[in-house]
């Protein structure tokens, strides 16, 4: 029986999706839930698997086609294809010769993001070793392979590849490379655009002192991790520490909706996080309800997400306030971009030892600049620089944050 593959129902409020790849040609066979194909949409990557066993007779979709809900993508004729006898009947370039496998021990698991980057260099995925979870291969394994399998294509003896001195140094070889920007791409640059042109964005600054809350994570990091099985990071306690000023300064954690202000009695925090794809910003739900040890966890799964691909478009909407911390890569100070249609933004940056008075006192301290975006249309100046002096207070004296005060 012939059955059709359709493009599934997409996230609500896309309109369409990029076919990124297909991992099956004509004339494969393909085990059921086996996924056939790779739909990127603004935000994330959709697999279509397989309904039934069968073998691909038609595909009606090439790569890189734009498709919306319901689009034909291929007919599978449904019916018990032997794994051993599978055989695609276009031929394709010949993979690079694997060494002698070892014994199978299952599919190897990979990412969308993975397995784009296993087709770009022709390889397959069992020549890969996986360094991840239960064997699952990471770009970067894929990284490690193509470095050693290219430094093992040259042997003793060879002739060094010759270069043209005159062209290098007349500048002929200079190259220009032009792509297409990936859909998340574009829509990271539409919405930065748009909150530029609709927002009355200002930033306000200040510092803070960490000592306290990095003597806090010192003495119970060991004790934290052994009991809740996750890390204890910086980030908890920012996000708690907002959480807090945002219920002194119910604005900031507001929207504006045409010529109204929604006010959310809910705090759903988006964490900004850089993945293979681009940026990402995953919004963990009722922060408030949240222990310290549910928060960090709830924020390693998605990281994990963002990174496998695996991430969904419910995880990436809603929010009412974000955190970013441009400190993990170096930035001394930033002005963030509101992540719309949210009022504000808090801006993190990186730990340096400077030299502080305290107490009459000039001694080296662990400081940090912490920035707020926010949007002037709703928020004055006075609540938005209250508010970020609310979280300095609860950061330079962490019991503030058991006390809610």
């Amino acid at each position: 029986m012939s059955i059709e593959i359709k493009v599934p129902p997409l996230p609500e409020s896309v309109t369409d999706a990029t076919l990124v790849a297909w991992h099956k040609s004509v004339g494969q066979g393909v085990a059921r839930d086996e996924n056939l194909v790779d739909l990127e949409t603004d935000k994330v990557v959709l697999e279509v698997p397989a309904p039934a066993a069968g073998t691909i007779s038609k595909i009606v979709v090439e790569d890189g086609a734009t498709v919306v809900a319901g689009d034909l993508l291929a007919i599978l004729e449904e019916g018990e294809v032997a794994a051993a006898a599978e055989a695609p009947a276009e031929k394709k370039p010949e993979k690079k010769a694997a060494p002698a496998p070892k014994e199978a021990k299952g599919p190897v698991k990979t990412s969308p993001a993975v397995r784009r980057l296993l087709d770009e260099h022709d390889l397959d995925a069992t020549m890969v070793s996986g360094s991840g979870k239960d064997g699952r291969i990471t770009k970067a394994d894929v990284m490690a392979f193509l470095k050693s399998d290219s430094s093992s294509e040259v042997t003793p003896g060879d002739p060094a590849p010759t270069v043209d001195v005159e062209e290098v140094s007349s500048g002929l070889a200079r190259e220009e490379k032009r792509v297409p920007m990936t859909r998340l791409r574009a829509r990271i640059a539409e919405r930065l655009v748009d909150a530029q042109q609709t927002a009355a964005m200002l930033t306000t600054f200040n510092e803070v002192d960490l000592t306290e809350v990095m003597a806090l994570r010192k003495r119970y990091r060991d004790d934290f991790e052994k009991k809740h099985g996750v890390r204890l990071g910086f980030m908890s306690f920012f996000a708690k520490a907002s959480v807090e000023a945002l219920k002194k300064f119910p604005v900031v954690n507001a929207s504006v909706e045409g010529n109204e202000i929604i006010y959310h009695n809910y705090y759903d925090i988006g964490i900004a996080v850089s993945s293979d794809r681009g940026l990402m910003v995953p919004v963990i739900r009722d922060v408030d309800q949240m222990s310290f040890a549910d928060f960090e966890s709830a924020l390693g799964d998605m990281a994990k997400k963002a990174q496998d691909g695996t991430i969904s478009m419910d995880d990436l909407t809603g929010g009412t306030f974000t955190i970013t911390n441009g400190g993990i890569f170096g930035s001394m100070m930033s002005t963030p971009i509101l992540n719309q249609p949210q009022s504000a933004i808090l801006g993190m940056h990186s730990i340096q030892q400077r030299p502080m008075v305290v107490d009459g006192d000039i001694v080296a301290r662990p400081m940090m600049y912490l920035a707020v975006t926010y949007d002037h249309r709703i928020i004055d100046g006075k609540d938005a620089v209250q508010f970020l002096v609310s979280i300095k207070d609860q950061l330079e004296d962490p019991s503030r944050l058991l006390l809610q005060i």
